[in-house]
Parts: structure tokens; C-alpha cells; sequence
């Protein structure tokens, strides 16, 4: 748990906009999902994915350059680095996926962004209700959050070896079942406004 409390500090030292502090919890509460259905570290796979855009609000041109730097002066592995690192692989590093939860973290975290996006768009405003057939419609619209690579969560599933529909359900599944915390930690650090 200490170990969790210090990623966290660190990543408010760098991170102050809610919407950049909600992304990193969600990936942090997929990325344990996904450890404790696959039988990896829980506590390790989630602070990769509260960490893995710690360089991004700051410095947005040199995200995964800075965030060695920053990881290395925390006394963070070059294992954790070289996760956090590899989910920006052919977009900012040539840092490629090896590792199951290094491909896992490549393919959801575009993915996040869709979901929550598409989650905003229903009446309830949230996941809980959300259904696999509604995010795969969201995905296959272009146009509907456009900033989040398709390509890159078809590349990660393809890395993975899964079937696009196994990574979509497996997101929703994780940010379903994590919405209330993520909300509530959000509150916490962020206040409700």
C-alpha cells in the first residue's frame, strides 16, 4: 500500500488537471483488473498504470522521454520504466510491448478513453449500464472520439494475441466494475466540482 501511496504522490506532482488524474486512475483500476484475471501482480500492474502518463501533462511534447528521468530519481526499476514506457511505442519510443502486461496497458489505454467518452454520452452518464454491443458501435465510429487510436487497440489485441472483442469486453468489464472507486478517489483528490 505504501508503494501506492507514493506513485500517487508522484503523480500529483505532475499531474494537477482532473481529466489527466481520472485517466491515470481508471488505466491503474483496469490494469489490476486485468493482473487478477490473468494471475499477475495486482499491486505492480496497477502502479504501472497510474504512473504511465506521468510525463504527459507537463510535457506533452516529450511524453515517455521525460518520464525515465522522472521514474529513475523515484528509485523505480528499469523493468516499471520500460513498462511504462512501451505503451507509447510507435508513437513517441521504439519501446515495443513484450511483456503480456506491457501489450495489456498498450491496448486499454486508448480504449479508456472511449468507453468514458461513450459513457458520458448515455443518459445514466455512466459504464454500469453499457453494454458490449454500444462500445463496439463507439468504435467503429470514426469520428466519435477521434483522438483515440483505433489502430492502436486493434495493434495491442494483435500483440496479445486476443480477439479485438476480448479487449473491448475486458475494458468495460474492469471500468465497469471500478467506476465507483475511481469516482470516489477522484473526489478525494480533485474535490466534487
Amino acid at each position: 500500500m505504501m508503494e501506492r501511496q507514493k506513485a500517487l504522490i508522484l503523480l500529483l506532482k505532475y499531474n494537477k488537471e482532473k481529466y489527466h488524474i481520472r485517466h491515470a486512475l481508471t488505466v491503474e483500476e483496469v490494469m489490476k483488473w486485468c493482473a487478477a484475471q490473468l494471475g499477475h501482480d495486482v499491486n505492480y500492474w496497477g502502479i504501472v498504470g497510474l504512473l504511465h502518463d506521468i510525463d504527459y501533462e507537463m510535457y506533452p511534447d516529450e511524453h515517455c522521454q521525460k518520464a525515465p528521468e522522472i521514474l529513475r530519481s523515484e528509485g523505480y526499476s528499469e523493468d516499471f520504466i520500460r513498462a511504462v514506457c512501451a505503451h507509447a511505442y510507435g508513437m513517441r519510443v521504439d519501446i515495443k510491448p513484450e511483456h503480456q502486461m506491457e501489450k495489456v496497458l498498450f491496448a486499454i489505454d486508448e480504449l479508456t478513453g472511449i468507453v468514458g467518452a461513450a459513457a458520458l454520452m448515455r443518459p445514466s452518464k455512466s459504464i454500469s449500464d453499457m453494454e458490449l454491443k454500444s462500445l463496439r458501435k463507439k468504435f467503429n465510429d470514426k469520428i466519435f472520439a477521434a483522438k483515440c487510436s483505433r489502430e492502436v487497440i486493434r495493434q495491442g489485441a494483435e500483440m496479445l494475441g486476443w480477439e479485438l472483442d476480448r479487449v473491448l469486453e475486458m475494458t468495460l468489464e474492469a471500468m465497469r466494475a471500478s467506476e465507483r472507486v475511481v469516482s470516489d478517489q477522484l473526489e478525494a483528490i480533485c474535490g466534487s466540482s
